[in-house]
């Protein structure tokens, strides 16, 4: 299992070194270190309150308004330190999609889209024909071509999920951060999402609820507990028993199954139960919490 660092620099995109935070002296991340390599598809995963939302705050510099709040260490960006960019550096590198969509008013799809623009246009330039390009490009990609001039609060939550990853393509960033892309979705949006993220080609981190999913769609793994980094590594090295029970406070069970792409490959199945003192009712299964 890693240790929180990549062997090949050449191909670090992002370093976060001994990373404290705190608010008014309450902990919410104690020391921790990882890097992440173009390209890699990573979940992080772990309790409510372990600090996954907060992590990717503090990788992209939002934590600094924040009264009371100390930030100790460092997050790095292509060698250089995070606090060194502007915010509209900033969101040319990384897209943000939130975990459930802000109260939009009377936008289209295409208009959220062309947000998308704006970290590389002045706020009151006109978008030009290779805009408007990008713009059908990225919704043909997460195939809402056919919705362009739908209003944005009429679709569905998965339809919502995709325009936003649709406005992050249109920015271009490096690096695109999920906080809890499936909360509130169904089955089908769930799987439609993540697999759409997985096939961007991009470097993805975000913050998964569902421990199967995680396993599914995500190359590697962070799992946190209570702020700090328990472990670091595939899906086969961290979603252990050992490990999953101790975090979750749970019994649990892994199984190993092969995938239907490649079967030298194997994604772990999780299953949580109640002690046998509290379980009334057959094993509960699949979800962290």
């Amino acid at each position: 299992m890693r240790a929180g660092k990549h062997q090949n620099t050449m191909s670090r995109q992002l370093q976060v070194d001994q990373l404290s935070w705190s608010i008014n002296h309450n902990s919410i991340l104690k020391n921790i270190s990882f890097d992440v390599s173009k390209g890699e598809v990573i979940g992080i995963i772990g309790p409510n309150g372990a600090g996954k939302t907060s992590l990717l705050r503090c990788i992209t510099n939002q934590q600094q308004n924040i009264r009371g709040a100390v930030l100790k260490g460092s997050v790095y960006l292509n060698n250089k330190k995070i606090k060194q960019y502007s915010s509209k550096q900033l969101a040319q590198h990384f897209a943000l999609v939130a975990q459930k969509a802000e109260a939009i008013f009377s936008l289209t799809v295409t208009d959220i889209v062309k947000m998308g623009l704006l970290p590389h246009k002045g706020l009151f330039a006109l978008n030009d024909d290779h805009d408007k390009a990008q713009i059908k490009r990225a919704l043909v990609k997460v195939g809402l071509a056919h919705a362009e001039k739908k209003m944005f609060n009429q679709l569905s939550g998965g339809e919502q999920q995709r325009v936003l990853i649709a406005r992050a393509l249109v920015q271009q960033a490096q690096i695109l951060l999920l906080d809890e892309p499936t909360n509130h979705l169904d089955v089908y949006y769930q799987h439609q999402i993540l697999n759409l993220v997985k096939q961007l080609k991009v470097t993805v981190i975000m913050t998964v609820h569902d421990l199967n999913l995680a396993s599914q769609y995500c190359q590697r793994l962070l799992l946190l507990n209570q702020g700090q980094l328990i472990a670091d590594g595939t899906p086969v090295e961290v979603l252990t028993e050992s490990q999953l029970s101790s975090v979750f406070k749970l019994p649990c069970q892994v199984e190993q199954r092969a995938t239907t792409q490649d079967p030298t490959l194997h994604q772990p199945r999780v299953f949580f139960s109640l002690p046998p003192e509290q379980n009334s009712t057959n094993s509960v299964g699949a979800q962290d919490e």
